[in-house]
């Protein structure tokens, strides 16, 4: 198998390669992301299939892991690339990764008509490791969607690509919904945490499809949200303690609801 060279700094290709690595507005505007990894590259490969193209250092091309992927792109007829290891640094932001990165069209979504399946729902969360963390525990809970208002990081991002292990291409990710509009017209009833609730997740029947809203690190979720939405619940925690992170309050009720779908 022969790889397509790329040497110079001061190639297109490689400037564009620059731009996806650097800007998050260049990937919103591309539509395109990075996943930097073994791991990512091939969660890709199981479930999208052929990447729009594979980058990889020199040194690591000949490692048993990445040659299996270089040869698996090459049957799906992805173009392959080969970059010494100076240049490939300078696109990754994992210290001491193997140097294997896919350039993916990042998917687009129609607008929703309402709610209608279990999902979760994000207000504003910012943190990329919260939302990857979310985002890795919908997948693992069984949820097919994620819908994410506008305020929210993108879903896309390096960052929350690699908190999330792969689960992206496990799901339907929504970005910019308008929530309370969904809220509004929901099929399923619409679940929000609050800590000042009175019934907690443990005293809800949630063996039926059910939305869940989670909120923004800092200011929890808005006003208007919580207004709508079907019921507040509560996560029983040790007086005196800080509220859970988002991630891990979404833990928490999602496998609530699954471990009840089992019983």
């Amino acid at each position: 198998m022969t790889l397509r060279q790329i040497s110079s700094r001061d190639n297109h290709q490689y400037k564009l390669l620059r731009q996806l690595a650097s800007s998050s507005q260049a990937r919103r505007k591309q539509a395109k992301t990075l996943l930097d990894g073994v791991h990512l590259c091939q969660a890709w490969l199981q479930h999208r299939g052929q990447p729009e193209l594979c980058v990889v250092g020199e040194s690591a091309s000949s490692r048993p892991e990445v040659s299996s992927i270089l040869k698996e792109c090459a049957a799906l007829g992805a173009d392959c690339v080969v970059l010494p290891d100076t240049l490939f640094a300078a696109l990754s932001q994992v210290e001491q990764g193997v140097a294997l990165m896919f350039v993916v069209s990042t998917p687009t979504n129609k607008p929703l008509a309402s709610l209608n399946q279990s999902c979760v729902l994000i207000d504003a969360v910012q943190d990329p490791g919260n939302l990857g963390s979310i985002l890795r525990t919908s997948a693992a809970a069984g949820i097919k969607q994620v819908i994410c208002s506008e305020g929210s990081v993108f879903a896309w991002s390096p960052k929350v690509l690699r908190a999330g292990m792969g689960a992206h291409f496990q799901l339907d990710i929504v970005e910019h919904a308008d929530l309370q509009q969904l809220i509004n017209t929901s099929t399923v009833p619409v679940y929000a945490t609050d800590s000042h609730a009175q019934k907690t997740i443990y005293q809800m029947n949630l063996t039926q499809p059910c939305a869940w809203l989670f909120g923004n690190e800092g200011q929890g979720i808005s006003e208007p949200l919580l207004s709508c939405v079907t019921e507040r619940l509560t996560i029983p925690q040790q007086a005196g303690v800080e509220s859970l992170n988002v991630a891990a309050a979404a833990a928490v009720c999602l496998f609530e609801q699954k471990r009840q779908s089992l019983m």
